[in-house]
């Protein structure tokens, strides 16, 4: 019952009660409420995930929350924060950037500590559990020299943000690489023809992605794909577009008595018709439960750490 005045109500029970009734009725009153922002462990609401028709993840680099978070230099992330769902916990799952990328699409870091570029993963991820159900998935990285291009050479493109490139099931199959890593003009054309894929993983350059240049850049970067994204009929009432970042400053961490994730607190925002509107999700989350709540959203069997109880699944923003 709302109390407007804010003062302490007391009741008073006049028929006597049994030892039975007397303990139901204490448990009733004084039980701490249990809301949905804090799910306990273990026992995930995997119903309150809607089953997405596209989800486009962008991922920028290295800020933490409250360098991002009502920063004047980005406009246009806050105004989509404020819009649409923010989540408030979310942690990123370790450093430097390769880790989080692997964890990202894989479910572990696969014992990854650098930004490596011959450390390849005998595993499955993600692009094999949705090509198992006969879905669709690309990855559009700005910069990237050509489809299918596996290699390190380029000035703007980085290979340690394309997780995909590391896992040998991907990059051992050329139809798979040109079919799915693409160069990020692509999507323009994906877009206006109605052919989005079901996942899509988006990656900005070193300059746009705020790894080189300001967040002022990565702001104006972001507000035209998203003008163009939100603008398209491919992207539907039941798409999902997730902006995040690949890991924060500090080690800020969450998830378990032996943390899943050390890589800092970093701004996550849910762009979509199917999030209630302004809300903040309190729930501690990652970069896993991310991926565990697209697996649950389609379905999917789980990947590395996303079978851990720890990790929460994304659902009090769904309408």
């Amino acid at each position: 019952m709302h109390n407007p005045s804010g003062k302490k109500k007391f009741f008073v029970w006049t028929a006597p009660l049994g030892p039975a009734a007397a303990a139901f009725l204490c448990a009733a009153l004084f039980a701490a409420p249990r809301g949905r922002d804090f799910p306990p462990a273990g026992a995930p609401d995997e119903s309150s995930v809607p089953k997405f028709s596209h989800v486009l993840v962008v991922c920028f680099e290295n800020r933490e929350f409250d360098e991002v978070i009502g920063a004047a230099q980005m406009p246009r992330f806050n105004a989509l924060a404020r819009k649409y769902a923010l989540l408030i916990r979310y942690f990123a799952i370790s450093h430097p950037s390769l880790p989080n990328y692997l964890a990202l699409v894989g479910g572990d870091t696969f014992g990854v500590r650098g930004d490596c570029t011959t450390c390849y993963v005998n595993a499955r991820c993600l692009p094999d559990l949705l090509e198992a159900r006969g879905m669709t998935w690309k990855t559009y990285q700005e910069s990237l020299p050509r489809a299918g291009y596996t290699g390190d050479l380029s000035r703007l493109y980085a290979k340690k943000h394309n997780p995909f490139v590391y896992f040998d099931a991907v990059r051992k199959n050329r139809a798979r690489l040109r079919r799915s890593v693409v160069p990020l003009t692509e999507l323009e054309d994906d877009l206006a023809s109605g052919r989005l894929p079901d996942f899509a993983f988006i990656m900005p350059n070193l300059c746009n992605s705020g790894h080189d240049c300001g967040l002022d850049t990565a702001d104006a970067w972001l507000g035209r794909l998203v003008d163009r994204v939100l603008a398209s009929p491919a992207f539907d009432a039941g798409s999902l577009l997730v902006l995040t970042w690949d890991e924060g400053t500090t080690n800020a961490s969450c998830c378990g008595a032996r943390p899943l994730a050390v890589g800092g607190r970093i701004a996550t925002v849910l762009v979509s018709k199917l999030v209630k509107p302004g809300f903040e999700d309190a729930t501690p989350c990652s970069h896993y439960s991310l991926l565990k709540t697209i697996e649950t959203a389609w379905g999917l069997d789980r990947l590395g750490r996303t079978a851990d109880q720890a990790v929460n699944l994304i659902t009090a923003p769904w309408n």
